[in-house]
C-alpha cells in the first residue's frame, strides 16, 4: 500500500495531501475564490503566482497533519494535465524537485483520473468496471472505467461543459462568482417546473440523436431569451429562484437520462460521479432517484472531494505506484490530454 505526497495546482486551488492507498491521511486546500472574484473569473497569471506563494506551506502542513516524515513517503505525485499550463508547472516543478531531493519515485497524474479516484476515497470497496460521470467547469464526460489507466469515453459535451453552463447562467442572472454554488443554493427555493427549458441534443447524420453526447450551449441561450422576454414584459424583479431551479433541473435531467441509457447499454450497474458539479444538489437528487428506479448503484464523493483537491491525485498515484508505474523527470505540463492516453504519462517499462 503506497503512501503518496500529492500536489494539485491545475487551476485555482493550491492543494497538497498525503494518501495511503485508499485512505486519506491529510488534505490541505487553499482556495483562490476571493482573489479572482473581482475579475469575475480565473486570471491564469494571478493563479500561478498564488500557487508559488502558498504551495510550500501547504506541503509542510499536509506532512505535519499526516504525522509523517519523508521516510514514510513512498512516492511524490503532481497533476500534470489538463489545466492551466502556468499553474500546472508550479506543482509539477515542486513535485519533481521533492522527488529528486528525497530519492522517491515521481508520478504525473491526469486531473480527470484524479476525479475518478475521488470515488475510491469515498467508497474503498469500489472496483471496475463501472461508469463514471465526470462533470466540472471544463469537462462533461461519460467514462467507461475498465481498470487503472484504462478508460473509454462513451459520451461528452459538444460545447459548454455543465459547470461552465452553470457559471454563465449565474452571471447572466447577476448572481456573482463562482456562479455554480450560488445558483444551486438559490434553486433550492424555486420551482423547477416554472419554466420549461430545452435539453440539448446532438443530431446524428443518419437521423436521430446521439444517446450519450450532450450540449448545454442551446440551454444557456434559451435562458438568455427567457430573461429578455420577462424583462420586455415588465417582470421586475426577475423570479431568480424559479429561473435557477428550472435551469438546474433541466441540466440534471439531461445528464441523468444519458447516464441511465449508457449504463444499461453497457451492462454496468455502478455509476460513480466526479468533478465540481458532483456537489450539485439537483444532480444528486435526480441520479439517486434514477438509481432507485433502474436498479443502479450511484456513488458520490464527499463535497470536499468534488472540487479540486490533492487527495484524489494521491489516490490515483498510489494505485499506479502499487502497479509499478512511475513518470520520468522530463515529464512536462500539458493543457490537454485525452484520458485514453493516460498511460503515456508513465515510463515505457511501466506500461508493459
Amino acid at each position: 500500500m503506497a503512501t503518496i505526497l500529492a500536489i494539485e495546482t491545475s487551476c485555482d486551488e493550491t492543494a497538497a495531501a498525503v494518501v495511503r492507498d485508499r485512505t486519506l491521511l491529510s488534505s490541505v486546500v487553499a482556495s483562490q475564490i476571493d482573489i479572482h472574484r473581482p475579475y469575475g473569473g480565473i486570471v491564469p497569471e494571478v493563479a500561478s503566482r498564488h500557487h508559488v506563494a502558498t504551495l510550500g506551506e501547504g506541503i509542510s502542513t499536509a506532512l505535519d497533519r499526516a504525522g509523517l516524515g519523508w521516510a514514510g513517503i513512498d512516492g511524490v505525485a503532481a497533476t500534470c494535465t489538463p489545466g492551466l499550463v502556468g499553474a500546472l508547472l508550479v506543482g509539477l516543478t515542486a513535485g519533481k524537485t521533492l522527488a529528486m531531493v528525497h530519492h522517491k519515485p515521481f508520478l504525473g497524474i491526469h486531473h480527470l483520473e484524479g476525479h475518478i479516484y475521488a470515488n475510491y476515497l469515498a467508497s474503498p470497496d469500489l472496483e471496475p468496471p463501472y461508469l463514471c460521470l465526470l462533470v466540472s467547469g471544463g469537462h462533461t464526460s461519460l467514462i467507461y472505467v475498465k481498470g487503472c489507466g484504462q478508460y473509454q469515453t462513451l459520451g461528452q459535451t459538444r460545447d459548454d461543459a455543465a459547470g461552465e453552463a452553470f457559471d454563465k447562467v449565474a452571471r447572466l442572472l447577476g448572481l456573482g462568482y463562482p456562479g455554480g454554488p450560488i445558483l444551486d443554493q438559490l434553486a433550492q427555493t424555486g420551482n423547477p417546473k416554472a419554466f420549461p427549458l430545452p435539453e440539448g441534443n446532438i443530431s446524428l447524420p443518419e437521423g436521430g440523436f446521439h444517446p450519450y453526447d450532450s450540449s448545454f450551449s442551446g440551454l444557456k441561450t434559451a435562458v438568455l431569451r427567457l430573461v429578455e422576454k420577462l424583462r420586455q414584459e415588465g417582470v421586475d424583479p426577475l423570479p431568480l429562484a424559479d429561473l435557477a431551479a428550472s435551469f438546474q433541473a433541466t441540466v440534471a435531467r439531461s445528464l441523468t437520462r444519458r447516464v441511465v441509457a449508457c449504463a444499461q447499454a453497457y451492462g454496468l450497474t455502478t455509476v460513480a460521479v466526479g468533478g465540481g458539479v458532483a456537489a450539485n444538489s439537483g444532480l444528486r437528487q435526480h441520479l439517486q432517484q434514477a438509481a432507485t428506479d433502474h436498479g443502479l448503484r450511484v456513488l458520490f464523493p464527499s463535497l470536499s472531494l468534488c472540487t479540486d483537491n490533492a487527495a484524489m491525485i494521491g489516490c490515483a498515484a498510489a494505485d499506479h505506484l502499487n502497479r509499478g508505474h512511475y513518470s520520468g523527470f522530463d515529464l512536462g505540463a500539458q493543457s490537454r490530454l485525452d484520458l485514453a492516453r493516460v498511460m503515456e504519462l508513465y515510463a515505457p517499462m511501466a506500461v508493459a
